[in-house]
């Protein structure tokens, strides 16, 4: 029977997201900003840009004050820090009075990383390193460890597991497939559309689909996903947008970061960075869980390709 459709899904321009357990960390704040500001409202996007830019300034702000800085309302200002992570406004205050403290300490340098076309490689090669370690903090920082931790346990328990990914999101299914393979587990990964649903119509409760989208929005990899999760496979979405389409169908969402785009950086890879880490805390977690089969698959498969690796004698 087809498992009903998330209810969190209905209102994507305004999305409702309860607060965590606890607040974000300051440091944590302005990752979720980059996150989730393509997704929020105009209106939403003035406020949450105004406390990443300002924190100093906004944390001296009340509701009111910040609603008339920003040109829109108190209830604008709260649906925002709620969306953020905080319970409410004077929890949002503290967190960029907390912010505000670090990057005065030098912790929080502000670079330009537009890379220009006459720029030196030098100065390329510092932009990229820069703005990959940003996109690599902003991602742990926003990452949900409870979603991250479910993920794992349906993937150390799979009897099977499909990925799905188009384009660079279909090298880093591949990358997270193989690494499931080395240490024992069933993987697959598809690129092919059609090849993806005739897949997952295969699928059932015990399984594992995952979907890699960065905009969320991909048709040819939300499909397998919904079959995926419409037989009862247990479903997950890696995406840079957390109310986009795929998370309709997805029982579990790991959020990406998102660095800003530009012409010489486009979208494919300012995702794949962060990708390629959530994947990597996915293995590294499945690995732990399933540890007793997982070390012996490994050294049988480096002892299986060292012969490979070893210098030929020439004759």
């Amino acid at each position: 029977m087809t498992r009903n459709v998330k209810e969190t899904f209905e209102d994507a321009k305004a999305p409702a997201v309860p607060p965590p357990a606890s607040p974000p960390a300051p440091a944590a704040l302005a990752a979720k900003v980059r996150t989730l500001a393509p997704s929020m409202t105009r209106s939403m996007q003035r406020v949450a840009e105004a406390v990443a830019h300002d924190p100093a300034g906004c944390a001296a702000l009340t509701v009111t004050g910040l609603a008339e800085l920003t040109g829109t309302s108190e209830a604008t200002v709260v649906r925002t820090a709620r969306l953020l992570g905080y319970p409410g406004y004077r929890d949002l205050r503290l967190a960029l009075a907390g912010l505000a403290a670090q990057q005065q300490s030098g912790r929080a340098p502000a670079i330009t990383t537009d890379i220009a076309v006459d720029d030196p490689i030098a100065d390329v090669v510092a932009k990229l390193a820069y703005d990959e370690q940003q996109t690599l903090a902003d991602t742990a920082a926003g990452l949900d460890t409870a979603q991250l931790g479910a993920a794992v346990t349906a993937l150390a328990a799979a009897r099977r597991t499909d990925v799905y990914g188009i384009g660079a999101s279909g090298l880093v299914a591949q990358d997270l497939t193989q690494k499931l393979l080395r240490i024992g587990l069933i993987a697959h990964a598809h690129s092919d559309p059609h090849l993806a649903v005739t897949n997952a119509v295969q699928l059932r409760a015990g399984d594992v689909a995952i979907a890699i989208t960065h905009s969320g929005s991909t048709g040819d990899v939300i499909e397998p996903l919904r079959v995926a999760f419409e037989h009862g496979a247990t479903t997950i979405a890696i995406t840079g947008r957390p109310d986009s389409p795929v998370t309709q169908y997805a029982d579990h969402v790991l959020t990406t970061a998102t660095s800003r785009e530009t012409e010489l950086r486009p979208a494919a890879m300012s995702s794949r960075t962060s990708q390629l880490l959530v994947v990597d805390c996915l293995f590294v977690g499945v690995a732990q869980r399933t540890y007793d089969t997982a070390a012996p698959a490994l050294s049988a498969s480096y002892e299986a390709l060292a012969h490979r690796h070893r210098s030929t004698p020439r004759g």
